[in-house]
């Protein structure tokens, strides 16, 4: 009885003349533009440059590729260097087997080299990415399902994988389809992380924790699923064991810096608190002031001027009242020196009475 499954496909590269195309190697592309274009936006948002978060993924991502690869070469060593085994193969990246703890470890670091370039702080930087890088890996993941790999227990479920390759000891069958469980969840941590982002105003690294203790959760019981060979430590995978000590370094990292640093970074990046597109505003801005402080000063000139020019009209005025006063006093003088000349006629008369009287 046939059931419904989800076809593996026949090939994983697709040749281009003699150029190989490799479903695995595209998947991992388009996860990084999607990181970086996600990030950058969100980097704009949080007050950031425009660009810096790609100039810093020049130095993230090829860390980032050769830690997940280092990761997967240790912890897997015996698929490369035991015997009948060509160790030449753990550089060929393409076939597959990336560890992710490797990669956002030696990235962490790439990132942190970029970031002193740049001047800007590490945790925000990671805050602004998280949700691009799980939604990264989950574009990433279908990378294995091209592959053929990383696929669950047997099961019957319409969903089921179905395994056509019988290369390094695969078994054709119908499988958990682990990758898409784990790309699944991957996009439900992106949601997650800019919600609560949005929501609690998460920032110093926060934001980047949180989405790293949600993917362990994930981790944890996907990896538990898997039928690959790996190592057990106490009847657990080794990546189970590296989900729960990631997960509660993650919990701890998220309660002591919101005790430390709570809030967000107000300024991310030097000189970047204004998008390119804010420059212009800025520069109308300090024109209009320039223009206000030049027409205050021209005000006061005018002031100063009227000011000048008042204070000559008051010493005019001044001079006026005083030639007023000095005309007003030439009559007062005329008056006294016509009174002498009455009195000397009368006095006249006088005498003339007094000789007529002596006549008589």
């Amino acid at each position: 009885m046939d059931i419904a499954y989800i076809p593996s496909p026949s090939h994983g590269v697709v040749h281009l003349g003699p150029i190989p195309l490799r479903g695995y190697a595209f998947c991992i592309i388009i996860g990084v533009f999607v990181a970086v274009w996600l990030g950058n936006k969100r980097w704009i948002a949080r007050g950031g440059r425009p660009g810096t978060v790609a100039d810093i993924a020049v130095w993230a991502v090829p860390f980032g590729l050769v830690g997940g690869r280092l990761y997967h070469v240790i912890t897997d060593y015996e698929l490369y260097f035991s015997d009948g085994r060509d160790w030449v193969d753990a550089f060929k990246v393409w076939q597959g087997g990336l560890g992710i703890w490797g990669a956002i470890a030696l990235g962490a670091v790439g990132a942190w080299i970029g970031c002193r370039r740049r001047g800007i702080p590490l945790p925000a930087w990671a805050d602004a990415l998280a949700p691009g890088i799980v939604f990264a890996q989950a574009i990433g993941r279908w990378g294995n399902w091209f592959n053929q790999e990383l696929y669950g227990k047997a099961t019957d479920v319409p969903w089921a994988l179905h395994i056509t390759s019988s290369t390094d000891g695969r078994v054709p069958g119908y499988y958990h389809p682990t990758f898409l469980y784990e790309s699944l969840w991957c996009i439900g941590v992106g949601f997650l992380v800019i919600w609560a982002d949005r929501r609690f105003t998460l920032g110093h690294g926060r934001a980047f924790a949180l989405y790293v203790a949600a993917y362990c959760v994930g981790r944890g019981w996907i990896e538990y699923m898997r039928v690959d060979d790996a190592h057990h430590i106490l009847g657990l995978r080794l990546n189970d064991w590296t989900a729960m000590v990631v997960f509660l370094l993650a919990v701890i990292y998220i309660v002591v810096s919101a005790r430390l640093r709570p809030g967000r970074e107000e300024v991310v990046e030097p000189d970047g608190d204004t998008p390119d597109g804010d420059a212009v505003a800025l520069d109308k801005k300090s024109d209009t002031k320039a223009d206000s402080k030049a027409d205050t000063k021209a005000d006061g000139e005018a002031a100063e001027t009227t000011d000048k020019k008042s204070d000559g009209k008051k010493l005019d005025g001044k001079k006026s009242d005083a030639k007023t006063d000095t005309e007003s006093d030439e009559p007062a003088q005329s008056t006294e020196s016509v009174e002498p000349a009455e009195s000397e006629e009368s006095v006249e008369a006088a005498r003339g009475e007094a000789e007529s009287a002596k006549k008589v």
